[in-house]
């Protein structure tokens, strides 16, 4: 199949940015709030996030409920398999290799790759109601899970499939959530067991990682390992090791969430960051790769509802710093963050809307409320 003219364009503008020398540093960069472009679509507009940030320019993430990728402000639609009708890429390669999740139905997904140019998306999974999950390091190294199964791909085939962690209870569940440079592999095991002797079903919601090499399984731990109303959740590890994620509960009108960070040898309870000023909650969503920043959504709640909900900027010490943007008390939140100090995620419009948005020069333009 030809490339269309548009899509051939987009492929040239993102190989200048993935060819360049690399991305500015830190010291030499302007702070700006960019405002992303939206995908046209025949229905009513609605929100969209950066979920991950390439080199240059390049962010990906959905807008509209669709799959996309930006070169600077301009939104490109990542195209859709027949029958398809959504979906969001998740992160990016530092060569412009795509990982993602296709959605269809009400709760059919599949993960998929995409290299922009390419006529169409590469499925990873087959479609699934039980959840697929992709993701991908800046080498190329992907991890996908599909139906509770969790596998690592080399050169576009699985290499192998990831194993539970030895205390995992008999048929635990697996997905991936991120891998580092390294090929550390972070994930979460979801568990249900039946304790005969006290005629209970015990929950575990909680996160793994694999190191690379084929080395077993570390189950991270947690603060409440084995209590229905709690999941601790492993967002992203970072090229050292330290893992980025939160605790939250719910339980009837009762939600909050709790920070967490764990360091090798995966032997301690999770340190617990502080929260921003004026919130009561706090999920760390990403890290960078190095520099150890951490990027999330700064929230309050009110009978189970957010009523306020900020972006997060922890610089990984002191206190947990805001980034500008947005109106009204719902603000929105963060979801990427790279060594070149930049941040992606949303921030609302003054029509409640949410709108894709990067941070340049995120650490200059982060502030403490009221300060």
């Amino acid at each position: 199949m030809r490339k269309t003219t548009a899509t051939a364009a987009a492929a040239l503008a993102l190989a200048g940015l993935v060819t360049a020398a690399g991305p500015a540093g830190a010291a030499g960069c302007t702070p700006e709030l960019r405002t992303l472009d939206a995908l046209s679509t025949a229905g009513p507009t609605r929100s969209g996030t950066v979920h991950g940030l390439g080199r240059g320019d390049l962010a990906v993430g959905t807008s509209n409920g669709l799959p996309v990728y930006w070169t600077g402000t301009t939104a490109h639609a990542v195209p859709l398999p027949d029958g398809w009708t959504g979906g969001t890429v998740g992160s990016v390669s530092d060569n412009g290799m795509m990982v993602g999740t296709l959605t269809r139905d009400v709760d059919t997904k599949a993960a998929f790759s995409y290299r922009p140019g390419d006529a169409q998306v590469r499925l990873l999974t087959g479609p699934t109601r039980s959840g697929a999950t992709a993701a991908i390091s800046s080498t190329g190294r992907v991890v996908t899970s599909e139906n509770g199964v969790a596998k690592e791909w080399a050169n576009g085939s699985v290499v192998r499939e990831l194993p539970a962690p030895a205390d995992a209870y008999p048929n635990s569940r697996l997905s991936v959530s991120s891998v580092n440079k390294r090929g550390d592999v972070l994930g979460n095991v979801y568990s249900e067991f039946w304790n005969q002797e006290t005629d209970e079903i015990i929950m575990r919601f909680h996160p793994v990682v694999w190191p690379a090499g084929g080395y077993p399984a570390y189950s991270l731990p947690a603060w409440n390992q084995e209590a229905q109303m709690h999941s601790t959740i492993g967002s992203a590890i970072d090229n050292r090791g330290r893992v980025v994620g939160h605790e939250w509960t719910a339980w009837r009108e009762l939600q909050h969430l709790r920070p967490a960070t764990w360091k090798q040898p995966y032997d301690a309870l999770p340190a617990e960051p502080g929260r921003l000023a004026g919130e009561e909650d706090l999920s760390l969503d990403a890290t960078s790769p190095t520099s150890g920043a951490v990027v999330g959504a700064a929230v309050s709640f009110e009978e189970g509802w957010r009523k306020s909900s900020q972006p997060a900027y922890w610089p990984g010490k002191g206190p947990v710093l805001t980034l500008p943007g947005g109106s009204g008390p719902r603000r929105g939140s963060a979801h990427a963050v790279t060594d070149d100090d930049r941040v992606g995620g949303s921030v609302l419009d003054e029509n409640g809307l949410g709108r894709a948005t990067v941070w340049t020069c995120a650490s200059k333009q982060a502030f403490l409320p009221g300060a």
